[in-house]
């Protein structure tokens, strides 16, 4: 078994192979004469518009609940044929599209289509992993095709806007939306985010099968004060520039259609007023074309923050740079009476009504608003097969093993196994938040996937042994938008003994624990990263039983598990692996495939340490290193007093089922000059068991600077396969732009002086040399 343990299964694999790996922003495939036609018919029809169609395309309401057929009668309707509406989202369904579509063409004066968006985040009917998962990967590429599957999915039911990707930068696990991005890098961040936009909107927004992307939420979500959502926000500009920034340009830059504005303040104005943030940083700075949304109700909410009323916020709006208003109305009710007082000009409201039309243009919908209403790729194109199978290949390529004690996993497919937790059988939560467009009852449970990959060879035995909470209604909290953890009324005694008792009959224990689905994402602040407390007391009751442990963790953010990591045998974090959860997490616990993924965020030992991340800047009374891998203290240092430094889990932490060593690490040239470029090496060698995969690692640290600079930033990595006894010479190339940052002058350039290259399996476990590079 051993040697047949492989990365992916080919045949998984070969339905895409073929996939087209786009690395060119969508506009640098439109020609000149392109533009010519785009700005020709734009200028023309903004010509025939009245101010009230102008403020129409400016409104994003929600669809409302409708029907197929019952369009025409809804409320929405009289809106869109008064050309009141230029968009709609939450509204599923090719021929409900269609409809409404069809109320847009047919009976508004100037026949102007619609746009249909939804939170299409990590899949749509086909769920792939929650994308701090798809992180844990370290694929760009992997991840780019899923996204392209979702686009193709979601359009071929009448969708062609996706609120995607989501890139905020996230240090505090405590915030519940972690969950949705990429983590606490700002370079892993910046790729993820690029290959994102361009799976969803692929060389040619025209296309059927193609969208709009919109990144969120500009800017600095991720920082939300205290981890508790929708709090403020408050750094400096060289904070903004230099870690939070570069995921929302890297978007950008890869030519994405769309940005949605934050709910949080930046330098204490709310984005979604903020003229700096969104004309000066978004559009002087970084050149973006697109247009600029608002997330729900922001435009109103700005009055709780206390800057004025609908009318006043939503002229500050306007004249900030927002060209959307989602939901709030305030665009559609107050701006005409603005623009009589003089408080917006015609060419505030003309600007953002172009940006809306442009991207409508580009999406083709003038030529044909119907394109997206194809009803035979609605029935064969989503859910298919294909996509099942690459949704497994993507989760196994996700999953994070975080500690493998005396080589426990890969299980034997033999033997009797006790699957025990409030987790292991329940389908309805395995594709993770914000998976809008599931079909929940889809996705398969671990029991079950376990069941279908081992089949009759091995026996397992099933027991609930807890529910998520003791407190009932913290459970509640816990199972919303249909995610039901099927809480079980029974008194706890009863449900434990059946768990001892199944227990006691395995000769391993898979103990399937930690969140639900909804215990991170929007609104899903906690205070307390642990494992609940029933669960909690199911594992130790377990660990009494002296049965080996394999602890299969659900999560949406990093959880405090120092208990857990030191009593578990073995921990497989598989995040939420979506739709093939059960099939996935089988074939890492039995060695169809070898895990590889990385973490893309510490995990702290407690919620004191938060935040905790690895490019920290150093202080003037550090540590000693010798202390701090000891967990030590020194007075007068920075230490705790009663916790270590370190974390649990460092930044880019990750275990195989083989082992892989580094030898030979060399750089090119330690006295480079000027703008050249130069080459950091390393040999890597498989020398375990078994086929697999490592994530290596570069590090660079800018020892010397005009400001203080992080103890050592990521800059580049490379995932290699390798046979077992394989091994392969890896090169980084780095160059002076690697070294750049914003100085204090928000310059962006690099300074002469000593660096230290690193090259490592994570964060934490790297190799050094020291180089000084002179301009």
């Amino acid at each position: 078994m051993k040697k047949a343990i492989i990365m992916a299964s080919v045949a998984l694999a070969t339905c895409f192979s073929a996939q087209e790996i786009v690395s060119q922003p969508v506009q640098s495939f439109q020609t000149k004469d392109y533009q010519i036609k785009k700005e020709k018919f734009v200028n023309n029809l903004l010509s025939k518009m009245t101010l009230d169609e102008k403020i129409g395309q400016l409104n994003l309401p929600s669809s409302g609940d409708f029907t197929t057929g019952t369009a025409q009668s809804s409320g929405i309707a009289k809106k869109i044929e008064e050309g009141a509406v230029g968009g709609l989202f939450n509204i599923k369904g090719v021929d409900k599209i269609r409809d409404v579509q069809k109320i847009a063409i047919e009976k508004s004066r100037l026949h102007i289509p619609l746009i249909f968006g939804m939170d299409v985040i990590h899949g749509y009917e086909t769920t792939f992993p929650i994308p701090i998962a798809l992180a844990s990967s370290w694929d760009p590429n992997l991840i780019q095709k899923t996204a392209r599957v979702a686009a193709n999915e979601a359009t071929s039911q009448g969708i062609n806007w996706f609120f995607s990707p989501m890139v905020d930068l996230a240090r505090d696990p405590r915030w519940g939306r972690v969950a949705e991005g990429a983590g606490e890098d700002p370079f892993l961040g910046s790729e993820i985010s690029k290959a994102m936009v361009f799976g969803y909107q692929g060389t040619d927004l025209a296309k059927n099968n193609t969208g709009l992307a919109c990144v969120k939420h500009f800017a600095l979500y991720g920082a939300a004060e205290a981890g508790r959502e929708y709090n403020s926000v408050d750094m400096s500009k060289l904070k903004m520039y230099n870690q939070y920034f570069p995921t929302y340009k890297a978007a950008v830059d890869a030519g994405v259609g769309s940005v949605m504005a934050s709910f949080n303040t930046v330098n204490n104005i709310p984005a979604s007023a903020n003229k700096w943030l969104q004309t000066e940083v978004l559009r002087n700075q970084w050149k973006f074309k697109g247009f600029v949304v608002t997330d729900y109700t922001g435009i109103s909410e700005m009055t709780d923050h206390g800057i004025g009323d609908l009318q006043q916020v939503s002229a500050l709006a306007l004249k900030a740079g927002i060209d959307m208003d989602m939901v709030s109305e305030g665009f559609l009710k107050t701006l005409k009476k603005s623009f009589s007082e003089g408080k917006v000009t015609q060419k505030d409201i003309d600007n953002a009504t172009r940006r809306i039309l442009e991207a409508k243009y580009d999406l083709g919908l003038f030529d044909d608003p119907y394109r997206y209403n194809d009803s035979s790729r609605a029935k064969t194109e989503v859910f298919t097969k294909a996509n099942q199978n690459f949704a497994r290949e993507v989760a196994t390529k996700s999953m994070v093993l975080l500690k493998n004690d005396h080589q426990l996993l890969p299980l034997k497919k033999e033997g009797t196994y006790a699957v025990i937790g409030p987790l292991a059988d329940n389908k309805l939560n395995m594709a993770g938040t914000w998976s809008v467009g599931a079909k929940q009852e889809n996705s398969i449970s671990l029991l079950q996937g376990l069941k279908q990959v081992v089949g009759d060879k091995a026996q397992f035995i099933y027991a609930k042994g807890s529910n998520i909470y003791y407190d009932e209604k913290l459970e509640e909290r816990a199972a919303m938008f249909g995610k039901n953890t099927m809480r079980d009324s029974r008194p706890k005694e009863v449900i434990l003994q059946e768990a001892l008792d199944a227990a006691n009959k395995s000769d391993v224990i898979i103990l399937a624990i930690g969140e639900s689905a909804e215990m991170s994402g929007e609104s899903s602040s906690r205070t307390n990263i642990n494992i609940p407390e029933a669960q909690k007391d199911l594992f130790n009751e377990l660990k009494k039983t002296g049965k080996p442990i394999v602890l299969v963790l659900f999560n949406g953010r990093p959880l405090t598990i120092v208990d857990e990591s030191k009593k578990a045998d073995a921990i497989l974090d598989a995040w939420f692996p979506g739709t093939e959860a059960g099939l996935a997490i089988a074939d890492i616990l039995f060695g169809d495939v070898n895990p590889s993924g990385k973490l893309p965020m510490t995990f702290p030992r407690s919620v004191g340490q938060i935040p905790i991340y690895y490019n920290h800047l150093n202080t003037g009374r550090p540590l000693s290193t010798e202390l701090t891998e000891k967990c030590g203290f020194e007075k007068f240092k920075s230490a705790y007093f009663d916790e270590c430094n370190t974390p649990l889990y460092p930044f880019g932490f990750g275990l195989s089922y083989t082992q892989f060593n580094y030898s030979d690490f060399n750089v090119s040239n330690l006295k480079p000059k000027g703008n050249t470029t130069i080459d950091a090496s390393v040999t890597l060698t498989n020398s375990g068991k078994y086929d697999g995969a490592e994530v290596v690692q570069l590090y660079i640290r800018d020892l010397v600077g005009s400001i203080s600079r992080p103890v050592k930033e990521l800059k580049g990595f490379q995932k290699i396969y390798l046979k077992a006894g394989e091994s392969k010479k890896v090169v980084f190339k780095i160059s002076p732009e690697d070294l750049k940052f914003y100085n204090n002058d928000l310059k962006y350039d690099w300074e002469s002086g000593d660096f230290e290259i690193m090259v490592g399996t994570n964060s934490h476990d790297v190799q050094k040399i020291k180089i000084n590079w002179t301009k």
